[in-house]
């Protein structure tokens, strides 16, 4: 080949990789615009390999993200886990009356669009002395509860030991901690709806739009891995109020439970009060024959 044919066919073959390159940022470019996303956020390495710095800057460029959007200051937290931790739930079925209150108080805690409204708890009600959940009825509509022949049980998020959603995210975009929440690193979530798929307790939902919240509702206290405004295309799920629990505070679901059916605290701990009802109740967990051993615990207080 003559240079003249060589410099020729070099110089085409940069103007194509340079034209290349341009198409795929613009393609790039049309995508971030499409889902919402900026371009940080969009090269941001995953959250549990950023150094302490990087997290600084993560959690300093969403606090003037949302201040921006919303016109309110956000305090945007990474609070880690606690040593010596395992956090885990308890509900008491007879003394759940399916007032929905523990619903209400988590779309408020937790900053879930309303438009159509997100939630993550939901309760089933029964027939006495039945327990099919393909038969349980969660759109159950009444003045009054509780009714006469039913009893309630929230379902949420069971934080599995072993969790299917985990298993199935082709990309790690949820995950464990070590005080055994469950999270979703919203910026890595691709929405392929796997982990949906994978959840045998239907406990994850997928923002199809730009989350809706009222100006008067939102939560600015939150935190990276939980209740912070979510962007559309994502999954999301309860994360045990993650922004509230490690600094000390019980779930939002649990301070607004009526009747006192929700206990919440360190597995770890013989002393606490939820290993005391593992010891000493008659204790069950949904679909244990799956062995995804939830975190997430039912007993009866008799």
């Amino acid at each position: 080949m003559s240079k003249k044919k060589a410099d020729s066919t070099d110089g085409q073959a940069l103007h194509l990789s340079r034209r290349g390159f341009l198409t795929g940022a613009a393609g790039i470019a049309g995508m971030l615009a499409v889902s919402g996303c900026d371009w940080q956020a969009f090269v941001q390495q995953h959250f549990t390999r950023l150094s302490p710095e990087e997290i600084k800057r993560t959690l300093e460029r969403l606090e003037t993200q949302y201040k921006a959007k919303y016109g309110k200051e956000f305090v945007v937290g990474a609070e880690g886990p606690i040593d010596g931790t395992l956090f885990g739930y308890a509900l008491d079925i007879q003394r759940c009356i399916g007032c929905r209150k523990c619903v209400h108080a988590c779309v408020e805690e937790n900053n879930l669009t309303r438009d159509p409204e997100i939630q993550y708890i939901r309760v089933l009600r029964f027939e006495n002395g039945t327990m099919d959940l393909e038969a349980s009825d969660i759109y159950y509509d009444t003045d009054r509860v509780p009714q006469e022949g039913y009893y309630y049980m929230p379902v949420q998020c069971q934080h599995c030991e072993n969790s299917r959603c985990e298993q199935a995210c082709p990309i790690g975009a949820t995950y464990k901690e070590p005080d055994g929440i469950v999270v979703v690193d919203y910026n890595w979530c691709i929405g392929c709806r796997y982990c949906l798929a994978a959840c045998p307790y239907m406990a994850r939902w997928f923002n199809w739009a730009d989350p809706v919240i009222p100006q008067d509702k939102l939560n600015t206290n939150t935190h990276y891995l939980g209740n912070r405004p979510r962007m559309r295309n994502v999954m999301e799920k309860c994360h045990f109020c993650i922004q509230r629990v490690r600094k000390g505070r019980y779930p939002a679901c649990l301070e607004a439970c009526p009747v006192g059916a929700r206990k919440f605290g360190n597995l770890l701990d013989p002393a606490s009060e939820i290993s005391w009802i593992l010891k000493n109740k008659r204790v069950f967990r949904l679909k244990e024959d799956l062995n995804t051993q939830p975190k997430f615990y039912y007993f009866f207080a008799t």
